[in-house]
C-alpha cells in the first residue's frame, strides 16, 4: 500500500493524460470521475477528477486519494494541504509543441485562444513550471520527479523504470510502456 498520493501534474497538453494511463495500466488506480470524456485530442481519455479544481475550498476528496493517482494542473498544486505526503510527477514538454497543441485543441472546440502570441504563452508556462518545481522541492510534504514527455515518448522503458522506483516499485513496466503511442505525438517541434 502506497501511503502517499500520487499527483500527475503539468501544464495543459504536456502529457498528463498519457502519464495517468501509464500509471493505471502499471498498477496504480486512478482517481477519476469520467466527466470529461475521450475525444479527438485525448482518444484514451483525460483521467480528470472535478473536485481537484476546488481543492483550496474543499480538500475532502484527498481522503479517497491515498494510494491512488490523481491529475492536477500545475497552478493548483499549492492548494494541496501539507498534512499528508505527495509524490508529484511533473510533466515537461517542449513548450512550443505544448502551446501549439493547446491552441489547436481550443480552436477545434471553438474556444477563445487569447491575445498572447504562442511565444509569450511558452515563456509564461516556462516561468510557472520552473517556479512550481522549485516550490515543490522546498516543501517537505512533496517529492517531485520531473518527466520529459518528448524523451518518454521516444524511449519509454528507462522512464517507466524511474517512475516505478519513484513510486515505491512493483509497477508493471511492460504495461506502462505499451501505453506510449507515438502516433498521438501530433504536434512535434520541427
Amino acid at each position: 500500500m502506497r501511503d502517499f498520493v500520487t499527483v500527475v501534474s503539468g501544464a495543459p497538453r504536456s502529457g498528463t493524460s498519457m502519464m495517468m494511463r501509464m500509471l493505471a495500466d502499471g498498477g496504480i488506480a486512478p482517481l477519476t470521475d469520467g466527466v470529461r470524456v475521450p475525444d479527438r485530442d485525448n482518444p484514451h481519455g483525460y483521467f480528470e477528477y472535478e473536485p481537484v479544481k476546488k481543492t483550496k475550498a474543499d480538500a475532502s476528496w484527498l481522503a479517497a486519494a491515498q494510494g491512488r493517482a490523481v491529475k492536477m494542473v500545475h497552478v493548483l498544486l499549492r492548494d494541496l494541504p501539507g498534512d499528508r505526503r505527495y509524490r508529484v510527477i511533473l510533466m515537461r514538454r517542449d513548450l512550443g509543441e505544448m502551446v501549439t497543441s493547446q491552441r489547436l485543441m481550443l480552436e477545434r472546440l471553438g474556444r477563445d485562444t487569447g491575445s498572447l502570441t504562442d511565444e509569450r504563452k511558452a515563456e509564461i508556462f516556462a516561468a510557472q513550471l520552473d517556479e512550481t518545481e522549485r516550490w515543490l522541492r522546498s516543501h517537505a510534504a512533496f517529492s517531485c520527479l520531473a518527466m520529459d514527455y518528448n524523451q518518454l515518448v521516444a524511449n519509454p522503458r528507462p522512464h517507466a523504470e524511474r517512475l516505478s522506483e519513484f513510486l515505491g516499485g512493483g509497477l508493471d513496466l511492460d504495461a506502462m510502456c505499451a501505453v506510449v503511442d507515438p502516433s498521438l505525438w501530433r504536434n512535434r517541434a520541427r
